[in-house]
């Protein structure tokens, strides 16, 4: 481990006479490779213990289950407005920036702010049913099975857990098909907290800034124009953050879901005998991989209202604390409590701020997985699990490729084009729906003087937030 002792900061144990813990960096390629093996060195020195996101991006790391929540449901105590930071020490170049740094988002509000920005996402995805979400879902699995199929072998990351979750929330958002290609790889880019990722931030706020333009122009039967029409009555450069928070949390984690959940299917005596005897107890792997390999692992940041005593652990205020999804849900003092059915783990967090599209995001894994294993019931693993590589970063968890092998099936499955089975409208919308909505592609549209006007500044977010604007 690329560990180095230093005097942590203000407020760690180090300060109530302990010994100061050493300074891991979650940016370190082993702690990719192996982060049970860091959380378990890293609670020895307590419950909460200051790591490395990158050098010179110092964060409390919450590794205990019960501290977690407190800081989750204590939004009077730990706020989540990034603002309260002190960006002095943290590097011009910072990689992890774009991820951390304030935005008008739902992620970074409080309070009434977090209620107004919230309630539009909640509502727009309440009109999209699960079963027409299920059905998109199985129609594309099939599509994109059909293209690697007949060779016996794929990658499941790049040839279909990467894809799939692209093409479902490109097509949720209603995303012309030149800009979704591109969305996405910029959002990959500033999750993964590499080099790329401040040019990956401000290249999606861009392109999200073309979609608000065109669908305030060209509203129709997606969740971009039901955003827009809502009363909250988002700007532009809400809109733009908004869109970020969805796509950011629609495709990455749901790609990492959906891989790890094959892998255990695929390596795991409790679930791969059962595959293939022809049981697919795709409910079971995917919560167990929500306990175990959290997709987000490390996130919901938060920031000390004051200083605050958190576990025995004195924290100051505005001092940037993560929540270790991960090493929470598997604390060992949760004991039992992590057994077949519980849905208590923080993959997707908890309180004011819990993830508004934990369901959706069920349906389209679990519409993927058992898609994938009915068409290809004999699938294997090429290799062992052990040699599975996983992207670096401190903030998610996913393999790189997954190669497998698997007897080319002898028919074929008859699919439609996605254009022609869904409409995201429910059949019969709700009262509440029918004021604000547009309820056909049709819809009048609003008039341009909102409409996007070119670049503006403030998409490059990292180094406005930087200069306090």
């Amino acid at each position: 481990m690329n560990a180095r002792a230093a005097a942590p900061p203000p407020g760690c144990p180090a300060h109530a006479g302990h010994r100061p813990a050493p300074l891991l960096s979650l940016a370190d390629p082993r702690f990719a490779d192996n982060p049970e093996r860091f959380y378990t060195h890293l609670r020895q020195w307590g419950p909460v213990v200051p790591v490395e996101f990158e050098p010179g991006v110092t964060v409390m790391l919450v590794l205990d289950y019960r501290a977690a929540l407190e800081v989750l449901r204590s939004p009077g105590r730990f706020s989540k407005d990034a603002r309260r930071w002190d960006l002095t020490a943290v590097p011009p170049a910072s990689a992890v920036l774009p991820m951390m740094a304030w935005r008008p988002s739902l992620l970074f509000a409080d309070g009434p702010a977090h209620d107004r920005l919230r309630a539009p996402i909640e509502d727009a995805l309440e009109r999209v049913t699960s079963h027409t979400l299920r059905r998109y879902v199985q129609s594309c699995a099939q599509r994109l099975i059909d293209r690697f199929a007949a060779d016996g072998h794929a990658d499941l990351v790049a040839q279909y857990a990467a894809v799939l979750p692209l093409q479902v929330i490109t097509e949720l958002l209603g995303v012309p098909e030149d800009l979704g290609r591109h969305m996405v790889a910029a959002a990959a880019a500033m999750i993964d907290a590499g080099p790329h990722s401040e040019r990956g931030s401000a290249d999606l706020a861009a392109l999200l800034g073309q979609l608000v333009a065109h669908k305030r122009a060209h509203p129709g039967a997606d969740v971009t124009s039901w955003l827009l029409a809502h009363p909250a009555a988002l700007s532009d450069e809400e809109m733009i953050h908004q869109l970020v928070v969805m796509v950011g949390a629609g495709t990455v984690p749901t790609t990492a879901w959906i891989t790890t959940a094959l892998m255990l299917l695929l390596t795991d005596e409790r679930f791969a005998d059962r595959v293939a005897g022809g049981s697919t107890p795709t409910s079971m792997a995917l919560t167990e991989v929500l306990w175990s390999q959290s997709p987000m692992s490390n996130f919901s940041l938060h920031y000390p209202v004051g200083p605050q005593l958190l576990h025995g652990v004195d924290l100051p205020e505005g001092m940037p604390i993560a929540i270790s999804h991960h090493a929470a849900n598997t604390d060992p003092n949760l004991g039992q409590q992590r057994r077949d059915g519980n849905h208590a783990h923080l993959a997707f967090s908890a309180g004011p701020h819990r993830c508004p599209a934990a369901g959706p995001a069920e349906v389209i894994t679990t519409a993927a997985i058992e898609a994938l294993l009915d068409r290809l019931p004999d699938l294997a693993l090429s290799g062992s699990a052990a040699a599975i590589r996983w992207r670096p970063g401190p903030f998610h968890r996913c393999a790189v490729a997954l190669p497998t092998t698997f007897r080319p099936p002898t028919t074929t499955v008859r699919t439609t084009e996605p254009a022609q089975e869904t409409s995201w409208n429910p059949a019969a919308p709700t009262p509440e729906h029918t004021s604000w909505t547009p309820a056909a592609p049709t819809s009048t549209p609003k008039p341009p003087a909102s409409a996007h006007r070119g670049r503006p500044s403030w998409w490059n977010f990292p180094a406005r937030f930087r200069h306090g604007r």
